[in-house]
């Protein structure tokens, strides 16, 4: 038999902003446990942001989470032998996992000199709907459409 299902881990919010969605981003954008270096960046982004969009720059931020996360997602199914990509709805805790993974990982691909800009620029152009986290999102969305056919297998 199965054991038990874990337990619901909750975060406490973070003292700047007082959100637990910035403590979760924080948790994501952290290596090796350097949670004071990762907060550092993310702070420095967000005073970056705004800076040069002349908003609040928290607000930038949920903007641009809002604009990455994803409704739909494609999941393989094996059926008869081949497989199918199945569209399927996205629970909401995995919708913002999603969210925050694509925008983390695409603000360390992006050229510039640090992190805190790299993730700057990132949140500005995902508030913008632009930039290649949201290209992301539009591209599960697009796959999701193509293969709407195969949506009675799932399970």
């Amino acid at each position: 038999m199965r054991k038990s299902k874990a337990k619901k881990r909750y975060l406490l919010p973070d003292p700047k902003f007082n959100d637990t969605i910035v403590t979760r981003f924080i948790n994501n954008l952290m290596y090796s446990g350097k949670k004071t270096t990762a907060s550092t960046i993310f702070y420095d982004a967000i005073e970056i942001v705004a800076k040069r969009t002349n908003e609040d720059g928290i607000e930038v931020f949920r903007k641009g989470l809002a604009n990455v996360t994803p409704q739909v997602e494609v999941k393989s199914r094996r059926v008869g032998g081949s497989t199918f990509r199945i569209p399927s709805e996205v629970r909401p805790e995995r919708k913002m996992a999603l969210a925050m993974t694509w925008m983390v990982g695409y603000s360390r691909k992006r050229n510039e000199k640090s992190m805190a800009l790299k993730l700057a620029g990132e949140i500005i152009a995902a508030s913008k709907e632009e930039g290649a986290a949201f290209k992301k999102k539009e591209d599960v969305h697009r796959m999701a459409e193509a293969n709407k056919a195969f949506s009675h297998f799932r399970f």
